[in-house]
């Protein structure tokens, strides 16, 4: 991150939410309402891997909205962060997840409850 970017309130409360939550994803809608069906993608593939996690609704804000973009230097909503590290958006996690890949990451995390 640049010295601009950590000026900036957004990033920092993107920072302390990542750090604080070790599953995140920042998202369209809520988990038990997304409002785009990439959003509703990566809740599926969550939900059906047993993952305890925290769901950012960025339309309750442009700042957020544009702010985790930046953030993440990634253009497209969702994004899922585990443990502090961006994972990626919703066809990163469904490919992870159709090869396994996704389940023996979130194993090697300790954030799997299932």
């Amino acid at each position: 991150m640049t010295d601009a970017a950590t000026a900036n309130p957004v990033h920092d409360w993107i920072s302390k939410s990542v750090a604080e939550n070790p599953v995140i994803v920042f998202m369209k809608g809520e988990p038990e309402q997304p409002r785009c069906g990439f959003s509703a993608v990566v809740v599926q593939i969550l939900d059906h891997l047993g993952v305890d996690f925290v769901g950012v609704d960025v339309l309750q804000s442009e700042a957020l909205r544009e702010g985790i973009k930046s953030y993440s230097d990634w253009p497209t909503i969702p994004q899922l962060y585990v443990k502090g590290e961006f994972v990626g958006g919703a066809d990163i996690v469904k490919e992870m997840f159709q090869t396994g890949e996704l389940k023996g990451f979130l194993a090697e995390q300790g954030v799997l409850t299932a």
